[in-house]
């Protein structure tokens, strides 16, 4: 016999939860890990409900806004960023919020003057990706002093007093990449790191997290260079040749940000796209012939589009329902190969 429960309890039925657990999942709430929010979302959508969450929002007269201060380059990863956070901004547009965006040019450029406009704005609220986290502590500092909220999302300024940051966990990160690389190569092997700023916590934290891994899992491994590209693509390509030529005996490279397309080409300049196995981080369209070809070996998903999401949805809710803010909201890191590349929505597959 067929239940006749529809909405929430349905739902709940389906997914083997409580009805607690479907009320955190559909409205963004902390208390419950990603595949069971992710497992209750995919059940909502499939049997077409709705939650009425603007009738909820309006009930309450609460009118808010909210800043938005994030980076439009490197675009591979920012632009699948920018629609989860986009797509949020559409779901609460009509529900009490206004939503003030100020996309920046790149990672730290222009972050400071950008923070200072949003606030002229008067938001309640900023979601900000700091490139530079000891420059926008100070500012961060005083917004919060005055009540405005302030979420980070895919990087961190730790020593602020920020009230959440939502990313993959860095360290984490990279410590996975570098358990993966040491699975890759031969024991003794040489690997090196190319990454963006290492003033950057997201990016010095990737590349603890990779060194102390693979020398941990890769008996007598070293990595023998860490190299900043700052996320220009000729500076990378240009310091990845010369790794080739300071290191010949090279075995891995770990890039860990979204700025691989640089150092696949000068493994392809150098000829050696089958001799040195290379992980990268996050993926789009120009990396899937790279993972056919195995030039590519794996990446390291960081599942952009729901960090904008989430980053959005966790500040919304906590300012027009006063939810919980959490210190952080850390999602674990995806691992993608060639066996499960269709899967992933960059690829036109449904994962987040």
């Amino acid at each position: 016999m067929k239940s006749k429960r529809s909405g929430i309890p349905r739902i709940a039925e389906l997914a083997g939860v409580s009805i607690g657990t479907v009320d955190r999942a559909l409205h963004g709430r902390p208390g419950i890990n990603d595949e069971t929010r992710q497992r209750v979302l995919d059940i909502a959508k499939k049997i077409g409900y709705r939650p009425n969450l603007a009738a909820r929002s309006l009930s309450t007269g609460k009118r808010v806004r909210i800043g938005v201060c994030v980076p439009q380059e490197i675009r591979y990863f920012y632009n699948e960023m920018w629609e989860g956070i986009n797509e949020e901004v559409r779901r609460y547009s009509d529900r009490g919020v206004e939503f003030v965006l100020h996309a920046i040019p790149e990672l730290g450029k222009g972050e400071r003057q950008a923070f200072r406009t949003i606030l002229e704005s008067d938001v309640r609220g900023i979601v900000l990706t700091p490139g530079v986290p000891e420059a926008m502590t100070p500012l961060i500092d005083s917004a919060e002093a005055n009540n405005i909220r302030v979420v980070c999302v895919s990087t961190d300024a730790p020593e602020s007093q920020r009230s959440c940051v939502v990313c993959v966990e860095p360290r984490l990160n990279g410590a996975m990449a570098g358990e993966l690389m040491a699975k890759f190569v031969a024991p003794g092997a040489k690997a090196a790191i190319i990454t963006g700023m290492l003033k950057t916590v997201d990016h010095r934290k990737k590349a603890e997290g990779f060194t102390a891994s693979f020398s941990t899992y890769c008996k007598d491994g070293s990595v023998v260079a860490t190299i900043e590209g700052h996320e220009d693509p000729e500076e990378s390509f240009r310091k990845t040749k010369k790794v080739f030529k300071q290191f010949p005996d090279l075995d891995g490279i770990y890039v860990n940000t979204v700025n691989c397309l640089p150092v696949c080409r000068a493994l392809a300049d150098a000829k050696l796209e089958n001799h040195v196995r290379l992980i990268t981080t996050d993926l789009f369209r120009e990396m899937v012939p790279l993972f056919r070809d195995g030039v590519i070996d794996a990446s390291m998903h960081q599942r952009p589009y729901r960090q904008g999401q989430l980053a959005i949805r966790t500040l919304a809710e906590h300012l027009l329902h006063e939810t919980e803010l959490p210190k952080s909201h850390y999602l674990n890191p995806g691992v993608i190969l060639r066996s499960n590349l269709r899967l992933f929505r960059e690829t036109g597959g449904s994962g987040a």
